[in-house]
């Protein structure tokens, strides 16, 4: 068995697959806390949800790519992504929580593109903060 986990094409598959479950689960946990249904509006056309969502991919991503960097089990690996993304969740609830003015999830809704690219900054900018600080 060490001689297949010792193969770098093997791990990196093993890795690429965890974190595409990872990424599909956390997803799933966004679409659960956001008002809006992601996937029905980015059929639709809404740009604002397509830019959120993908900033939550990119960002989730990041925190992952800093975890295998710095870590080489598997299991560590997904520990750190699990930590980085009860982060990245926070930051989604305290964007919500500073902007008392308006509903981020309404205004991403209703398609308002500046809100939308607001929310990929902040997931992709939290992404550099909690993945610099994995190790």
């Amino acid at each position: 068995m060490d001689e297949i986990w010792g193969n770098e094409y093997v791990y990196i598959a093993a890795r690429y697959s965890v974190v595409i479950l990872c990424i599909i689960v956390f997803l799933t946990v966004f679409e659960l806390v956001t008002k809006y249904k992601n996937w029905e509006e980015i059929k639709r056309g809404n740009l604002s949800v397509a830019m959120a969502t993908g900033g939550k991919i990119l960002g989730i991503s990041n925190v992952f790519r800093q975890s295998i960097l710095q870590n080489d089990s598997l299991l560590t690996m997904i520990g750190w992504g699990v930590y980085g993304f009860v982060f990245l969740i926070i930051g989604y609830f305290i964007f919500e929580f500073m902007t008392p003015a308006f509903k981020i999830d309404e205004e991403i809704q209703k398609d308002n593109r500046a809100v939308g690219f607001l929310s990929m900054m902040i997931s992709i900018g939290l992404s550099f903060v909690i993945g610099s600080g994995i190790s």
